[in-house]
């Protein structure tokens, strides 16, 4: 065999023992954003915004391995007890299994690929509204970004808090940790799923309060979408000002109420209205950033809190 055939060989064994063996070869190529197992059968990936069937195929018994390999190391399980499990690999993508009987047509992996690379603001909007976002950070504004699945929410939150001061402390709160900010002070919190025999769960709740007592200039919320919302909305409301978080909506106006519908799961004995002049006095500005049909993301709206509950956004 010729150099070149050894080195095929190598790396084929070395995917096969410590990455996601055939899989590896996509999670090298910087153009692919998901990769997409569908049972046994062909592998799909997005590639700029749209999908693509790749030449691989997998066996069951290749899934069931390459998932047995990424949750082992993190002390999980994905079983029939345990059907639907998320994890991490190495350089932080976020791999999600549904395994049967809840997968009907076999074993499902989804992996959302890390972005190496983070994207500037003016990768998603004009210059006039690169220029607000950058103020509103500056201006210490506690800004929401919305937007559907995939949409590019985390990335435009990361572009956004690279013009966080580099001197302030900075926590950040996610369920899988992807943010990568920059500064000397930045301190970042993951949950943590409760295992059949191991430790209790770690919540998106836990972290908020958490985050509270760690003197932080600005808090970041990698996704708001339970009861944690009421903390942090309390939290921006208590002289945390400058913090960001995200949430799925599909506008800005949406995002309020989805917010206010989170918090009002964990204060059943709060009205509406006081829960929504909570949300109006904690958030000044909600950024929606939308995916369009040829897959570019773009920022398609910049809404203002009016005071008024009332009167909306």
């Amino acid at each position: 065999m010729d150099a070149d055939d050894v080195a095929g060989v190598v790396g084929r064994v070395r995917a096969r023992i410590g990455g996601v063996g055939p899989l590896e070869p996509l999670l090298a190529d910087p153009d692919v954003s998901d990769v997409l197992v569908n049972g046994p059968g062909p592998v799909w990936v997005e590639r700029h915004g749209r999908l693509e069937r790749t030449g691989i195929d997998l066996d069951r018994r290749a899934i069931e391995l390459m998932v047995e390999r990424v949750v082992a190391p993190l002390g999980l399980r994905a079983d029939r007890t345990s059907p639907i499990v998320d994890a991490r690999l190495p350089d932080g993508s976020r791999v999600h299994v549904v395994l049967p009987p809840v997968a009907v047509d076999g074993p499902l992996v989804t992996i959302r690929r890390f972005a190496a690379v983070t994207l500037p603001i003016a990768a998603f909007a004009p210059p006039p509204v690169t220029e607000l976002l950058q103020w509103a950070v500056e201006a210490r504004l506690n800004v929401v970004v919305s937007g559907a699945t995939g949409a590019g929410k985390t990335t435009l939150l990361n572009a956004v808090c690279g013009h966080l001061p580099l001197g302030e402390r900075v926590v950040t709160i996610e369920d899988v940790a992807e943010l990568r900010l920059p500064g000397d002070h930045v301190v970042r919190l993951e949950t943590r799923p409760a295992t059949p025999d191991g430790p209790a769960a770690v919540t998106m709740r836990d972290l908020v309060r958490a985050a509270l007592r760690m003197r932080p200039d600005r808090i970041v919320v990698g996704e708001a979408r339970g009861p944690e919302a009421l903390d942090m909305i309390q939290a921006l409301n208590t002289g945390h000002d400058g913090s960001l978080a995200s949430c799925h909506a599909n506008g800005a106006e949406h995002a309020l109420r989805r917010i206010e519908t989170m918090a009002l799961a964990a204060a059943v004995d709060l009205p509406l209205p006081a829960v929504r002049e909570q949300v109006a006095g904690a958030i000044d500005v909600v950024v929606h950033v939308e995916r369009g049909r040829g897959g570019r993301r773009r920022v398609a709206a910049v809404a203002e809190v009016l005071d008024d509950p009332a009167a909306r956004t």
